[in-house]
C-alpha cells in the first residue's frame, strides 16, 4: 500500500491496562505501517468493559488535540460480536473504534462530518482478525492509514450518523432553581465528577444535595476541612463532589449513573 504524505497525530485509549503487552502491540502494528506517526497515550487504565468512563475520558481530553488528530479507542465488550467497527469524522478530527457508545460525549459536543462502517479489509492488520483482539487487528492499523492520508470513505461503508451508539446517560435539567443531573465518572482520587455544567453553578451559592447529605458549593478543595465533603467546578468543566485529602466515592457509596441534585440560593 502506498504511504501517504499526511503525518497526523494518533492518541490510544483503552482498558488494557500495561501489565499485558496488548498497548504496545497496537503501537507495533501502527509503526509497521507508518513509523513516523506520533502516537500519544491518552490512558490505557479505563476500568475493564467501563464504557462511561472511556466516554467522559475521550471527551474531555479530545479539545486539547490539533485538529485532524486520529483518536483510537478501544474499550470494547462487544468485541467479536456484530457491534460495528466505525471511523467518524469531526470538526476536532477523527475517531476509530466500537460503536458502542464510546464516542457518544464528542458526538454530542461536535456534528458529526461523516461516518463509516470499517468494512474494507485492506486496511486492517489482517483480512481474517481476532474475534477477540479488533484493537490490533483493525482499530490500530485502521487508524495508522488514515493517520497517514487515506480518506474516510476508503476505510469502508458509509453510515447515517444518526446510527452512531449513544450511552443512557441521564440528562442535566433545570429548573426553578434546582439542577438535576447524574455521575458521570469517578476518577482515581474518588472524585464524582457530574453531569451539571460549572457554568450553571459559578457566580451562585449553591448546594449539592445527594445520599441525603448536603454539600457545600466551594473553590477549591482546601475551602473545606481535611476529610469534609465539598463540591466545586473541576478542571474538566463539570460539578463534582470530593473530599478534600480524601475519597468521595469511599465515603458516600455512590456510583456511575447515581441521581445528583443541586439547589441554587
Amino acid at each position: 500500500m502506498k504511504l501517504m504524505n499526511k503525518q497526523r497525530i494518533v492518541t490510544l485509549l483503552t482498558d488494557f491496562g500495561l501489565s499485558d503487552v496488548y498497548v504496545g502491540v497496537m503501537k507495533g502494528v501502527i509503526a509497521q505501517i507508518n513509523p513516523s506517526l506520533k502516537v500519544i497515550d491518552l490512558t490505557h487504565e479505563i476500568p475493564p468493559q467501563n464504557l462511561a468512563a472511556g466516554r467522559f475520558c475521550l471527551m474531555n481530553a479530545v479539545p486539547y488535540f490539533p485538529k485532524e488528530t486520529v483518536h483510537i479507542a478501544v474499550v470494547d465488550p462487544g468485541v467479536g460480536s456484530n457491534r460495528q467497527a466505525v471511523a467518524i469524522e469531526f470538526a476536532g478530527g477523527f475517531l476509530v473504534g466500537p460503536n458502542n457508545g464510546l464516542f457518544s460525549g464528542i458526538i454530542s459536543q461536535n456534528p458529526v462530518i461523516s461516518a463509516v462502517e470499517l468494512t474494507n479489509s485492506q486496511y486492517w492488520r489482517t483480512a481474517s482478525p481476532s474475534t477477540t483482539f479488533h484493537g490490533r487487528d483493525i482499530f490500530a492499523a485502521v487508524g495508522a492509514h488514515l493517520a497517514s492520508g487515506v480518506s474516510l470513505e476508503e476505510l469502508g461503508t458509509v453510515i447515517n450518523p444518526e446510527s452512531l451508539v449513544k450511552l443512557a446517560i441521564a440528562e442535566c435539567r433545570e429548573k426553578e432553581g434546582i439542577v438535576e443531573g447524574c455521575i458521570q465518572y469517578i476518577d482515581r482520587f474518588g472524585n464524582l465528577i457530574t453531569n451539571i455544567p460549572g457554568n450553571l453553578v459559578i457566580g451562585k451559592t449553591w448546594n449539592v444535595e445527594i445520599a441525603e447529605v448536603s454539600i457545600p458549593g466551594k473553590k477549591i478543595y482546601s475551602d473545606s476541612p481535611i476529610g469534609s465533603l465539598i463540591a466545586l467546578v473541576g478542571s474538566h468543566g463539570w460539578v463534582e463532589i470530593a473530599v478534600n485529602n480524601g475519597n468521595a466515592q469511599s465515603k458516600l457509596q455512590l456510583n456511575y449513573g447515581d441521581g445528583v441534585k443541586i439547589l441554587l440560593n
